[in-house]
């Protein structure tokens, strides 16, 4: 049995009967069983997954009405809520938290028939872009296992690039989504900003945040986006997208769009290899009738700052909740005042939640507040106003998703700043509400380069027809995992 088609291949070979969700969930089970313990992709694996199959084959077979999934196994990552599931932020601060409710993205999938194959590994807290940081251990990139995979969906890129789900639902604060899907060679999409609500992802930087899929084909993504977007009462940050159908006319192709290639983003510090690709998919883009342009950002050379200022202040505040009183582990209270008790129990958060619970703390405080918090404020307002000026020149922006090729385990955990800078090109998106997507590109030394698409905001049905357009041009090797 092909563990490696597409969703939509999927759901055809179910409909026809040449499959049954039964069979192919056992055998995805078994991959996860036979490639996990190299990558760590998987927190926990969900044990009812068989039988969950078994009964959409009887539904099927008895003409009942079945949801558009037709039992997909999807795997989530483990900072959204699934009811009487574990969700642990990949942090031992909530290493036994049992979600009370559905995230809305959950509930969607649940009526849709997707089989929940387990919830992936993350950066603690999302707060990362290796997965290095989870409390459980590193996930690794399954092109070379001795490189980073990205983050902070990490466990989410591995398990659909690796065959161990057909797709995975991520969160995307500052390319957590594109990121790693670059680095391990799978389509990867931050809608335009409230598409998807949030209702039930454990939050990091809510002004700034988005749920967004991972999957094997931009088609894949086009679809998974019909079943998750739209309105929704408890998220009052969603947008109406008049049920936008993101599969129709995704075949349209590019011709006469214009495409502006931003300067800022294919500078210093650029691998060859990456700009030689990224002038390889210009070249493909103007082959298939786009008009491409050099277009300048100027603030997009600010944008990390502001970006992690920003975050890190929401951060605090969101991570306040984590006192050990409301969420976290077994510790005794005897013996501590209020103060010193909260501080020895978030001794458990890892090194880059610690690091950004402190400047959290500290950029918005009296005194400071104008020099840091209010001064970000003032680049992503200037960013958002210089990227709209463009979209009024350009249909499209276009850059590689990261600028360089994925590194090794370890090789930039000890120096922060340089991690940080990895960011450079996804961070725009997030900081003015636009949708952006990663699509895998080339393969250089059995290492993964994406290409990253950005559009105008609501624009993401037009988006997703130019990556799938781009995506048409690209042939590339399987995983070797």
């Amino acid at each position: 049995m092909n563990l490696k088609i597409s969703a939509l291949e999927f759901i055809e070979e179910v409909k026809t009967g040449n499959i049954t969700v039964e069979e192919f969930t056992a055998k995805t089970i078994d991959r996860i069983n036979q490639v996990d313990d190299k990558l760590h992709a998987f927190l926990s694996v969900n044990n009812d997954a068989i039988d969950q199959a078994r009964n959409i084959d009887k539904k099927i077979k008895s003409g009942e009405n079945v949801g558009a999934c037709y039992g997909m196994p999807i795997s989530i990552k483990d900072n959204m809520c699934i009811k009487d599931t574990k969700t642990t932020c990949a942090s031992k601060m909530l290493e036994n938290f049992v979600a009370p409710y559905d995230a809305t993205v959950i509930s969607k999938l649940k009526k849709q028939d997707a089989i929940f194959i387990g919830k992936v590994n993350m950066d603690e807290f999302a707060m990362g872009l290796t997965t290095e940081f989870s409390a459980f251990g590193p996930s690794k990139n399954p092109w070379n296992i001795e490189h980073v995979p990205g983050g902070s969906s990490g466990g989410s890129a591995v398990s659909v690039s690796s065959y161990e789900c057909i797709a995975s639902l991520g969160s995307d604060t500052g390319g957590s989504v594109r990121n790693p899907a670059s680095f391990c060679s799978t389509v990867g999409y931050k809608p335009t900003y409230g598409l998807i609500s949030r209702f039930g992802l454990i939050s990091y930087a809510n002004s700034i945040e988005q749920i967004g899929p991972l999957t094997r084909t931009v088609k894949d993504t086009a679809f998974m986006l019909n079943l998750i977007a739209g309105v929704d009462p408890n998220d009052n940050t969603t947008i109406n997208n008049n049920k936008e159908d993101y599969l129709e006319n995704i075949d349209s192709g590019i011709e006469g769009k214009k495409i502006g290639i931003i300067t800022e983003m294919i500078g210093d510090g650029i691998d060859p290899e990456v700009m030689t690709a990224t002038k390889e998919a210009i070249s493909k883009l103007e082959g298939l009738g786009a008009i491409c342009e050099e277009v300048s950002l100027e603030m997009v050379k600010y944008s990390v700052a502001a970006y992690y200022t920003i975050t890190a202040t929401e951060a605090g505040s969101n991570l306040a909740r984590y006192d050990n009183l409301r969420y976290g582990y077994e510790m005794p209270v005897e013996g501590y005042e209020f103060n010193s008790y909260i501080s020895k129990a978030r001794k458990n958060f890892g090194p880059e939640v610690t690091r950004r619970m402190i400047i959290g703390g500290f950029v918005p405080s009296a005194g400071h507040a104008g020099k840091y918090f209010l001064k970000a404020m003032k680049v992503k307002s200037k960013l958002t106003k210089d990227i709209n000026e463009a979209f009024k020149k350009f249909d499209l922006l276009i850059a590689p998703t990261v600028p360089i090729l994925p590194f090794k385990i370890g090789e930039k955990i000890d120096d922060p700043v340089s991690l940080f800078l990895v960011d450079i090109n996804t961070v725009t998106a997030n900081l003015t509400g636009k949708p952006a997507i990663s699509i895998p590109f080339k393969i250089v030394n059995g290492l993964p380069i994406g290409i990253q698409l950005m559009a105008n905001s609501m624009n993401d049905k037009m988006l997703l027809q130019a990556a799938h357009a781009l995506e048409k041009t690209v042939t590339l090797p399987e995983v070797p995992i």
